[in-house]
């Protein structure tokens, strides 16, 4: 048994492997995986700029002195590329589908996915009409009306005041022409 060469040892019997090279193997897959990770969100991001070149036409037909839409791609952990304050376009879990959400006081809804770019256009199309609409009509609201102030000129109080001073003093004096007469 001990005639066996050394070129067939036993991999559990080589030297163990030190700590740096175990740390150095470590960083190297994590690296890999990071590499992968900045991948994907590249392709996301590349995907939502198809997306954002597809939409220019249709933010072209949108008046300038409407300040509603603010759109833009913003880079994160989670890129979006945002139509307006509340809604935004992202990707699905599995980084092709895109996911049209709005965010509401009950929570974020979804109103549309798909994997098709026109499919996307036509949707941020509506929502961007519905938007246009909705804002025609709170601007088309009827304002409350404020409630009626009748001015009185300054020079009708001072009549009145005029007035009774007068008064005042004809009462005074009858009462004290009635008092020297009552005494004589």
């Amino acid at each position: 048994m001990s005639d066996m060469p050394n070129s067939a040892i036993d991999p559990a019997a080589e030297k163990p492997m030190r700590l740096r090279d175990a740390m150095r193997q470590a960083r190297i897959e994590a690296a890999d995986r990071t590499g992968v990770v900045v991948d994907l969100r590249d392709a996301e991001v590349a995907r939502l700029e198809i997306l954002n070149e597809a939409l220019d036409p249709l933010f072209a037909q949108v008046p300038d002195r409407l300040d509603l839409f603010d759109r833009g791609i913003s880079q994160g952990e989670n890129p979006r590329l945002w139509i307006d304050v509340v809604a935004h376009v992202a990707m699905g879990r599995d980084k092709r589908i895109y996911r049209l959400v709005q965010d509401t006081r009950f929570g974020r809804i979804v109103i549309a996915e798909s994997h098709e770019v026109a499919t996307m256009v036509d949707a941020v199309t509506d929502y961007v009409a519905r938007r246009m609409v909705e804002r025609e009509h709170a601007l088309v609201a009827t304002p409350i009306p404020e409630p009626a102030v009748i001015q009185t000129p300054r020079r009708a109080g001072f009549w009145t005041f005029a007035l009774g001073f007068v008064l005042g003093a004809l009462a005074l004096f009858g009462l004290a022409l009635f008092a020297a007469l009552r005494n004589m």
